[in-house]
């Protein structure tokens, strides 16, 4: 293991002595313990949301298809499956973002056009 020429003194690991056995701690007379407590928090599955956006914020039936995700999420949450859980709500979630995004862009042009007609109809009443 060693090439010709580079004896085992000569690169020292860990900066002493080869020939001498590294000397063991003296072990404490108390055992100490560390206690990890993980709180793992339950997948959301979104389904208030999904459910809302399906009755009300549909454009492009993704509220229908975040509602499915959203039951799906549950589904797996019941049966034990939460990293399936998490990736259905996530997926949920997602779709809701869409939605209620496109919905209010939606609701912003109808409002700004609907501004725009009115105040045309009331120059044009005026001439």
């Amino acid at each position: 293991m060693n090439p010709e020429g580079y004896p085992c003194e000569a690169a020292p690991l860990h900066g002493g002595r080869y020939d001498v056995l590294p000397v063991q701690p003296i072990a404490p007379t108390m055992v100490q313990y560390t206690t990890l407590n993980i709180n793992i928090e339950p997948p959301r599955d979104h389904i208030i949301w999904s459910l809302w956006s399906f009755v009300y914020l549909n454009p492009f039936c993704l509220g229908l298809t975040a509602f499915i995700f959203s039951v799906k999420a549950r589904d797996r949450k019941v049966v034990g499956d939460l990293e399936g859980a998490r990736h259905y709500g996530s997926t949920a979630r997602n779709l809701n973002i869409i939605s209620t995004v496109l919905t209010s862009i939606a609701i912003f042009i109808f409002f700004l056009t609907f501004k725009e007609i009115l105040e045309f109809l009331i120059k044009f009443s005026h001439d």
